[in-house]
């Protein structure tokens, strides 16, 4: 988040807003709701206010107050950066988005690069790219061409590099395509869009298309909702026979998908399969196992391996 979007311009609004984020981390919800909004008094414009008042609203107990704060915050911010819309959909305001705003996601990852890997691996027992590494690599094949799409600080890369020929990382956030770029195993990163079917933002030039004989997404598909543009974009960049190994979080019965708490979505077995019976790819495993913790309890994923018909 950028320095403006956190400052309201107003020293003294900071000031009270600095007080209240103390009071909400003591566990005064309330009283931090109260001194934010006198905060929002002297910059009624401020949509990072509006978010944090909103928050504190809602761990207040007070969900209609939240309700109309967040409101406020999307007013204020239409490219919803802080994911306004998802906070109102939880709250029960509003459908479902089918996908979180690009601006949101962007903002967040940027935000989270530089503590990414710690906090991920080192705290919350992350474990999704030795999973998905030992999926891919039960095919005993070597790739020519692997994408990782959503690669984020590049997790997966080290992992699958020494089974393909070239690899080539995309991720929504340039801070951590940057993260990514340290490690030095990637062939070429670049900045893409997940959200947007079927060509990345346009990245790929006609001629390269269906090139990938691998094509990877772990632990990126829970920030997208509705998944027929990731099938779009894998279709578009999937050779004949290219094998595509993804993750997602486990929604357990039902058919489709939802937004958690977290602001991740979750998505069924059967959901993923009807998309892949839908696009044409073979289901070649299927592995469910704990991918994370969250607040200290275990996060359900499911890990496929697929391939597209030769």
């Amino acid at each position: 988040m950028q320095p403006h979007q956190l400052s309201s311009g107003d020293v003294i609004a900071d000031r009270r807003a600095d007080y209240a984020r103390m009071l909400e981390e003591g566990g005064e919800p309330e009283a931090a709701a109260e001194l934010m909004e006198q905060a929002l008094e002297l910059v009624p414009a401020w949509a990072a206010g509006w978010y944090r008042l909103a928050a504190y609203l809602e761990k207040a107990g007070r969900g209609d107050a939240a309700i109309e704060a967040y409101r406020k915050t999307l007013a204020f911010d239409p490219e919803d950066i802080f994911g306004a819309t998802l906070k109102l959909a939880l709250l029960g305001d509003g459908a479902t988005p089918d996908r979180p705003p690009s601006r949101y996601v962007e903002r967040l990852f940027d935000d989270y690069a530089d503590r990414f890997e710690s906090a991920l691996v080192e705290k919350l027992d992350y474990n999704v790219p030795q999973k998905l590494a030992a999926l891919v690599a039960s095919t005993g094949r070597r790739y020519e061409c692997a994408v990782d799409l959503g690669c984020g600080t590049g997790l997966l890369g080290p992992e699958i590099r020494g089974g393909v020929g070239r690899l080539e990382g995309f991720d929504l956030s340039q801070n951590m395509l940057a993260k990514a770029a340290e490690k030095r195993v990637y062939d070429s990163l670049a900045q893409a869009d997940l959200s947007l079917a079927p060509d990345l933002s346009g990245l790929f030039a006609e001629a390269a298309r269906h090139r990938a004989d691998l094509v990877t997404a772990a632990d990126v598909l829970m920030y997208l909702g509705n998944l027929e543009s990731v099938f779009a974009i894998v279709g578009d960049l999937a050779a004949s026979g290219a094998d595509i190994a993804f993750s997602v979080e486990d929604a357990g019965e039902g058919d489709g998908f939802h937004l958690a708490p977290s602001l991740r979505y979750a998505h069924s077995e059967s959901y993923v399969r009807m998309l892949l019976a839908r696009h044409g790819l073979e289901i070649l495993k299927i592995a469910k196992s704990v991918i994370r913790k969250d607040g200290r309890k275990p996060v359900s994923g499911i890990l496929f391996l697929t391939r597209k018909p030769a």
